[in-house]
């Protein structure tokens, strides 16, 4: 074994995921649920051989629904709470859930199901110590123990702020509120303190979910694969308390911000708009924030993969008055000092890098040095020259394509949001058959025998690979503000004979946990 390897994060033998965000979970409520519909599908990845679930951020989304703008980087997304559990608690009523079964179930409508479900959840939030046992509450309270000085008390008192404000970002609140002015903080404890117990309430409610699914998985052997990107929101309770850690003046407002140049995914870039850190601040507390904020996410999944990983090596700064992620420079990230600080602190860290795009060697070397396992995706992979399957490293997590790419099929065949040329798809075309020797019509579980062939430790395909999905069951198109996040998977898709079909794909490549 490489000496690289002996403190790698990932498992010890090889292994076959899947990449499917609760939110396309599918069940009746109008969105993926951490309940009853994730401990299923956990059944049916032990039928299908899969040992490796990786899902897209949990915290709470805003503008745009996308997991990777939360408002929250440790609070979780409310709406995902299993209305079942509610029910079964006796916190809501059967006949009072009825109108979310009247949401689509093939696609979330976030314009729909919010307001509906939030109103749901303050039902059960009001009726929470009344109703449950004392077991729970003690449960609660150690919650609340662990938690509210943390972030939880900052979280609700943001939550009902922006609620207040129109829903519009903090910086354009009124002042005394965009200042954290303390008496003003005060009466609002005072005026809405039912509404800040609720909102801890559900956030507790949540995590309770989600332990509880933790450990459902890991009884049945399914190593849970979160999530975090790099970046957090301007727009989240995480600016809002800790502005010094990043780069704003005193009215909130950042100098520049984050994204990327022109690349594979937009001709302009992608203009995130994130504020960036102060670095020097960060390295002043030796890395504090960041410490916990790995933690609290090692605390929900076994692996999590670090969005962007490059820009702690080196970020693209983008004006924050640019229209266009056209327009930046790149500038020193921490480098070393943040990955020595989060092992001094925890131990070997358990993260995976997002290492695409633009990666120089001086990336590969921060990566490499920390024994972190990068990423290899084959729908870029088969179209760089003199690409083999040999290529990819054991220390690494190989897929198809991930939630920011087309479905293989879609990919393969082109699609309206595409940006290549009709040149480019074609040698893709070419490029891919070449390399799995199979046809047009079986190219999406071809490329799924690829990934599972290579010596990759963890191999994995979205869920919409595994079905033979098209276009129109894309997740998410980088640079596109609408119309993402919502593709849901329906229970009549995952039928006995898919399973069959992919636990034999993961059996006749030595990937199968019982090898």
């Amino acid at each position: 074994m490489d000496s690289a390897l002996q403190n790698s994060s990932l498992p010890h033998f090889r292994q076959a995921g899947v990449c499917m965000h609760v939110t396309s979970l599918p069940g009746p409520y109008g969105i993926g649920e951490i309940g009853a519909a994730a401990r299923e599908f956990v059944d049916k990845m032990v039928e299908m051989e899969l040992s490796v679930w990786q899902f897209l951020p949990l915290g709470p989304t805003a503008y745009g629904d996308s997991p990777y703008q939360p408002l929250s980087t440790f609070a979780g997304n409310e709406m995902l709470v299993d209305i079942g559990e509610l029910i079964e608690l006796e916190l809501l009523g059967e006949d009072e859930v009825t109108e979310l079964s009247t949401l689509p179930h093939h696609r979330v409508d976030y314009g729909a199901l919010i307001p509906i479900k939030q109103r749901l959840l303050n039902l059960a939030a009001s009726r929470f110590e009344q109703t449950v046992s004392e077991r729970i509450l003690g449960d609660f309270q150690s919650f609340l123990a662990k938690n509210d000085s943390a972030w939880l008390h900052d979280y609700a008192l943001f939550r009902i702020l922006k609620t207040r404000h129109g829903e519009r970002p903090w910086p354009e609140w009124q002042p005394e509120f965009v200042h954290r002015d303390p008496a003003a903080l005060a009466d609002v404890e005072r005026q809405e303190g039912e509404r800040v117990r609720a909102t801890k309430i559900i956030q507790y409610l949540f995590f309770r979910q989600w332990w509880n699914l933790r450990d459902y998985a890991h009884d049945r052997g399914i190593i849970l694969f979160g999530d975090m990107p790099i970046c957090i929101a301007l727009d989240s309770s995480d600016a809002w308390a800790n502005r010094e850690i990043l780069r704003l003046d005193d009215e909130g407002h950042p100098d520049c911000v984050a994204g990327v140049p022109p690349d594979y995914f937009s001709e302009d870039g992608q203009l995130w708009g994130n504020p960036l850190y102060d670095w020097d601040k960060h390295a002043a507390t030796g890395y504090a924030w960041w410490v916990d904020r790995l933690k609290a996410t090692s605390e929900l999944a076994d692996l999590v993969r670090i969005d962007h990983f490059r820009g702690f090596e080196s970020y693209w700064s983008i004006p924050a008055e640019s229209d266009t992620a056209r327009t930046g420079a790149w500038e020193p990230g921490p480098g070393d000092a943040i990955f020595d600080a989060m092992n001094d602190a925890l131990g070997t860290l358990p993260i995976v890098a997002e290492d695409l795009g633009v990666i120089t060697p001086e990336v590969e070397g921060l990566r490499d040095r920390h024994d972190i396992p990068g990423m290899h995706v084959l729908q870029f992979d088969v179209t760089d020259d003199g690409f083999t399957l040999d290529d990819v490293i054991e220390n690494s997590v190989c897929y198809t394509g991930t939630h920011d790419n087309d479905t293989t099929i879609g990919w393969f065949l082109g699609s309206p949001d595409d940006i290549r040329t009709e040149d480019e798809i074609r040698f893709a075309r070419k490029a891919v058959l070449e390399m799995t020797g199979g046809s047009a019509e079986t190219v999406h579980h071809d490329l799924i025998r690829a990934a599972f062939a290579t010596r990759a430790r963890i191999a994995i395909a979205p869920m919409q690979d595994y079905l033979g999905l098209g276009s129109e069951a894309r997740i998410n198109t980088p640079g596109i503000p609408g119309g993402n996040w919502q593709w849901r998977m329906l229970d009549t898709q995952l039928t006995p004979e898919v399973c069959h079909n992919i636990s034999a794909m993961v059996a006749a490549s030595g990937r199968s946990p019982s090898a």
